[in-house]
């Protein structure tokens, strides 16, 4: 890949092994110069506008409780409260919007590194302990990490993770999008009949690399297609969790994250689960994927 630009016109043009992507226009991001790329072939989904089913019921979150339990072993779900902070079950309207079939890939990200001179994502052990986070760094960080701009080996077909908030922002940034909000996120998981996972209401282990089904680690997204969402979405439960750009609530300078990992168990990947992370956090459970407002559809209220 090769990266010019032509500092007059604050113009650059990024060629890679498959040819020319376009002209792309430097923006601001923070302290960072962005190229944004706007016309780079993309496999995006259109959401319809409308009405659609969000949150849950408390019997809803009692039976993911018990799923959770059923699937791990232990009542730590039940016990740590993670389901109570879901928005009671209710409807929601919002506007037409795109979002990324797939998340976004190792070596989707690799481009973005190389043509904006970064450090591919990793993370040492001290930082890592820091963190707090329960992985043990040796069996289950390491492998994820960036030699410079060189992605993992085997694993170019794979959810990029260790990113932070503002790395999976710039990103969509350059590829003229942006983060999806963790409202458009459930929709596109769960449709508009209110069920509890993308493909409907039971947990059902062989639609998702989850603790319960998978090699403990990630896998190449879109291998679970039997999950996929009304609209035809993958991995929206399963092998990662996903940054918004919804700020969580409850904790100042976290986000929300949807979705469900690799080590986690039943009740966690429901379209109406989340769950906040601090947005510098580099997590190997954690990646993202695109969205785009359709500016070409205006959303019709009722």
């Amino acid at each position: 890949m090769q990266f010019q630009q032509d500092a007059s016109r604050r113009v650059a043009v990024v060629t890679c092994a498959a040819g020319w992507l376009g002209a792309v226009v430097l923006t601001a991001c923070g302290h960072h110069t962005v190229a944004v790329v706007p016309h780079v072939a993309e496999d995006m989904v259109l959401i319809p506008g409308g009405d659609f089913i969000a949150g849950s019921s408390p019997s809803e979150r009692d039976a993911a409780y018990q799923a959770s339990l059923e699937t791990s072993g232990n009542d730590g779900a039940r016990r740590n409260r993670w389901f109570d902070v879901e928005a009671p079950r209710h409807h929601m309207t919002l506007a037409t919007f795109s979002i990324d079939r797939r998340p976004v890939t190792q070596a989707q990200f690799a481009v973005f590194v190389r043509a904006q001179h970064m450090r591919g994502p990793f993370i040492d052990r001290a930082a890592w302990l820091a963190q707090g986070f329960r992985q043990n760094y040796e069996r289950e960080v390491t492998r994820f990490n960036w030699n410079a701009q060189q992605p993992p080996a085997d694993r170019a077909d794979h959810p990029v993770v260790l990113v932070t908030w503002a790395e999976a922002d710039a990103y969509c940034r350059w590829r003229g999008a942006r983060l999806p909000t963790a409202d458009e996120f459930e929709k596109a998981a769960r449709g508009l009949d209110g069920r509890a996972y993308p493909w409907g209401d039971p947990f059902e282990p062989d639609r998702l690399n989850s603790a319960v089904h998978g090699p403990s680690d990630t896998v190449p997204v879109g291998s679970f297609p039997d999950g996929a969402s009304p609209y035809g979405v993958l991995d929206l439960a399963g092998n990662i969790f996903h940054w918004t750009s919804t700020p969580w609530p409850a904790r100042a300078n976290h986000i929300t994250v949807k979705g469900s990992a690799w080590d986690d168990f039943a009740g966690i990947g429901r379209a109406a689960a989340l769950h906040g992370r601090p947005r510098t956090a580099r997590h190997v459970l954690v990646g993202f994927r695109c969205a785009r407002a359709d500016r070409a559809q205006p959303h019709q209220t009722k």
